[in-house]
């Protein structure tokens, strides 16, 4: 026989709760998958990355998880202390402050999404958010007092590049390996692209008859346009008229023996090898591409450009990194007036 209770109707306001908790079951299942389809592919593989190496510091301490970067339920047994823990670990390790400080940002945005999910209490992430990393002051007097400063393949410092060298880096020699290499290194120094920008040109990217470059910025997912600079106009016509810009395709072509050019598609491997081969047969150790992008943004600065304009051209999501470029090339003592100078004036 049915219970009485068993047959009554839910309530107007229990139907709404009930609803409201399938709602929030649904958006759990989809949670990650929905963060993650949002963000660029070069993020995702940072974030990635971060994830991998806390889930080595979890298995250095016995804690065996699922994937963090999928699976809600792997971040059940962590806590504000492992977090800080893991911090601290990695500056005993030697890791760099900034890839730190990175990493916390990645576990605390993911543990966030845990938390919407279930995984972890809100009270646990509350305590998880208030991690903290290093600030820029505490980051010099850290690596001034370990033995260990950095580990990992990026540079502590960018390699510093004079104008006359950057101007070395685009006369390249007239061959058809010279040609691209003089086309590469404008688009490095005259335009700021990234690497991976760079590899995904196509000769249709290229409009020479008015003078503009077409390109996609994975990392911020937009289309940008721009105006070719006087020498990556010249390399760019130099390497169209000699036959080297491929009829359709990647806008570079691979490297060959004796000088000559292989079917279009420079990976970002190969661009990377490439810049610090030419940065070394100017005497420069250690050339990167992001070194020349560098340079860059802080010609543009030296030579007044504004930070909206510069976050613009530079394809950056916000002000912080042109507003750097900005600050460290601005005269600190502009504008001062002193009396001996006042006397003389």
């Amino acid at each position: 026989m049915t219970s009485r209770r068993e047959i009554q109707p839910l309530l107007p306001g229990e139907i709404a709760h009930t609803i409201g908790l399938n709602a929030n079951h649904a958006a759990a299942q989809t949670r990650f998958k929905e963060y993650r389809s949002r963000r660029a592919d070069e993020t995702l593989r940072r974030q990635d990355a971060d994830l991998s190496l806390f889930h080595e510091f979890l298995e250095l301490h016995g804690l065996r998880t699922g994937d963090l970067s999928q699976e809600p339920d792997a971040w059940r047994p962590v806590t504000w202390g492992l977090v800080e823990a893991f911090v601290k670990w990695q500056l005993n390790e030697g890791y760099a402050i900034k890839s730190i400080n990175v990493r916390l940002s990645t576990v605390k945005s993911y543990s966030r999404m845990a938390m919407q999910c279930g995984s972890i209490t809100p009270q646990e992430y509350a305590l998880i958010r208030a991690v903290q990393g290093y600030s820029f002051r505490e980051q010099v007097r850290i690596d001034q007092r370990r033995p260990i400063k950095r580990i990992g393949l990026k540079k502590e410092e960018p390699v510093r590049i004079t104008a006359e060298q950057a101007r070395q880096l685009k006369i390249q020699p007239n061959t058809p390996q010279g040609r691209r290499d003089a086309l590469l290194m404008c688009l490095l120094l005259d335009h700021g692209l990234r690497v991976g920008e760079i590899t995904n040109l196509t000769a249709a990217d290229l409009d020479l008859e008015n003078g503009t470059l077409h390109f996609y910025r994975p990392k911020v997912s937009k289309e940008q346009i721009h105006r070719l600079s006087r020498d990556t106009l010249r390399a760019s016509l130099a390497y169209k008229n000699c036959g080297d810009l491929p009829v359709n395709g990647f806008l570079l072509r691979r490297s060959k023996k004796n000088e000559e050019l292989g079917d279009p598609g420079m990976t970002e491997r190969a661009v990377t090898g490439r810049v610090r081969l030419l940065g070394e047969r100017l005497g420069i150790s250690g050339l990167s591409a992001h070194d020349c992008r560098h340079y860059w943004a802080t010609s543009a600065a030296r030579n007044g450009t504004d930070a909206f304009t510069l976050q613009e051209a530079g394809g950056w999501s916000s002000l912080a990194m042109p507003r750097r470029y900005i600050d460290d090339n601005e005269i600190a003592n502009e504008g001062i007036k002193l009396d001996n100078e006042r006397r003389e004036e």
